[in-house]
């Protein structure tokens, strides 16, 4: 062996017993976290299961007939017992939205997690996608301190500059238009996606674009089928509904819009107090549709007031939720621009003919690869079996409230503080007990691979 050869061979052999090396090496072989408040995190599972925008061979855009990411495995976390998180900051609880979002980045990272009679292990992961975008709103920074801090740090991606991205590439290439923002109101609030709007547009020199937002207060909840906000086989009103109301202050129906929401009544979507003389003294949304409908027209509503110059052409659905109402927002969106009233047409000095649903997940999941890339993180063992975990109420802790579908009341979720270093959840896989048959029915029809995987997850 010659002394050049002698010497590399030292070099490499002291750099594989670095502790660097080994983490790394050792790294790649473990699990991607996929973050959210809930299901709607699963489109961006999804996406990333079925994306194939890059060479897996060189890393380079390009496709290559074969999924990015089919070397990979997943670990899936959502914190139901916690969300929605869109409503923390309406009740001034963001410092307690930022420490349950800490909490289950501690679990991902970690192996083990908590089953009804023992301790099992699981993987640490080497990746965390926050597919969230009120977790990303408000905690992205703190998530990847708190990744610093710990002994292995690994990549952190989230969710809105992947949408913002995609936006502005859609204004770039059609004619100028309004930038709706449909997302949670938490994520509304926090100005996440007007504020990178304006800074991306401004790096890619662009002129500053219209910006409209809406907070869709309730669609989430109802999608995940959040009592507070939709119960079903329920035939009346109740006073522990926290939805749109002819009596909510913040979230009023209009009674003079109700020919324009065209809410659908079949089914109980619709619950309607009446008095003697058959006047209704109140109104509660119970169907994700009509929640939809309330927010569509709330924003477009809002455009006409404010004298929006241009309509609105681009539509970034802000809540990983949102896209499962996809087809839902688009035909609403369309029986608005076709809506008249004495031979006029009531939104189309705001709303353009083609509005273009901007669906973050899969930029978030072309971003997560990149990173992947970036970080030599690549599976190069055999890769394992995909978990999905739900966080529930931890019913030992005595003082928790619980309503009478044995979640948490909204009184007590959000009523909570920071830092009492409470076991508020506890960590289980998914199940039928956790996971409502409506929306495993919901997941089948419109998220295909990750309806496969969680079956599979299950054996």
């Amino acid at each position: 062996m010659s002394v050049f050869k002698s010497v590399l061979f030292c070099i490499v052999f002291l750099l594989m017993l670095a502790p660097g090396f080994a983490q790394k090496k050792g790294k790649s072989a473990a699990p991607i976290g996929v973050f959210d408040s809930g299901t709607g995190g699963l489109t961006v599972l999804e996406a990333m299961l079925s994306l194939d925008a890059f060479n897996n061979k060189s890393g380079q855009p390009g496709s290559d007939g074969k999924p990015d990411f089919e070397a990979e495995f997943f670990q899936y976390l959502a914190d139901q017992a916690n969300m929605p998180y869109g409503n923390y900051a309406g009740e001034n609880k963001t410092k307690l939205l930022q420490e349950h979002v800490i909490k289950n980045m501690d679990f991902l990272l970690k192996a083990e997690f908590d089953k009804p009679q023992a301790i099992a292990k699981k993987d640490g992961v080497k990746m965390l996608v926050l597919a969230c975008n009120t977790a990303t709103a408000y905690a992205l920074n703190e998530v990847k301190d708190f990744s610093k801090s710990q002994q292995d740090n690994i990549p952190v991606v989230g969710v809105i500059n992947a949408g913002v991205k995609a936006a502005l590439a859609y204004q770039s290439a059609h004619q100028k238009g309004t930038i709706g923002v449909f997302a949670t109101a938490g994520t509304v609030a926090s100005d996440g996606y007007p504020n990178t709007i304006l800074a991306m547009a401004k790096q890619m020199n662009m002129p500053a674009p219209s910006i409209v937002s809406q907070g869709g207060y309730g669609l989430a909840d109802a999608i995940d089928r959040d009592y507070s906000f939709f119960a079903e086989n329920i035939t009346s009103l109740r006073n522990d509904y926290k939805g749109p109301s002819l009596k909510n202050n913040q979230y009023t129906i209009d009674t003079t819009l109700m020919n324009i929401y065209n809410f659908k009544r079949d089914g109980n979507k619709l619950l309607c107090e009446f008095d003697d003389k058959g006047n209704c003294l109140d109104i509660q949304l119970n169907d994700p549709e009509n929640y939809v409908r309330y927010h569509l027209v709330s924003l477009l509503e809002k455009m006409k007031q404010q004298r929006y110059a241009v309509p609105m052409n681009t539509l970034i659905l802000g809540c990983t939720h949102y896209p499962f109402m996809r087809d839902t927002i688009r035909h609403v969106l369309n029986e608005l621009y076709h809506l008249q009233s004495n031979g006029n047409y009531l939104y189309r000095s705001v709303l353009a003919d083609k509005v273009e649903l901007i669906d973050p997940s899969v930029e978030t999941a072309k971003e997560a690869y990149i990173e992947l890339r970036k970080w030599q993180l690549e599976n190069k063992v055999q890769r394992r079996k995909n978990i999905f975990f739900i966080t529930i109420p931890n019913k030992n802790l005595s003082e928790i409230k619980l309503q009478e579908d044995g979640w948490f009341t909204y009184a007590y979720k959000y009523g909570r503080t920071e830092g009492q270093q409470k076991k508020y959840v506890r960590y289980v896989p998914f199940d039928q007990q956790n996971i409502s048959t409506a929306t495993y029915e919901r997941i089948k029809l419109a998220l295909p691979n990750v309806y496969k995987q969680i079956l599979l997850s299950n054996k």
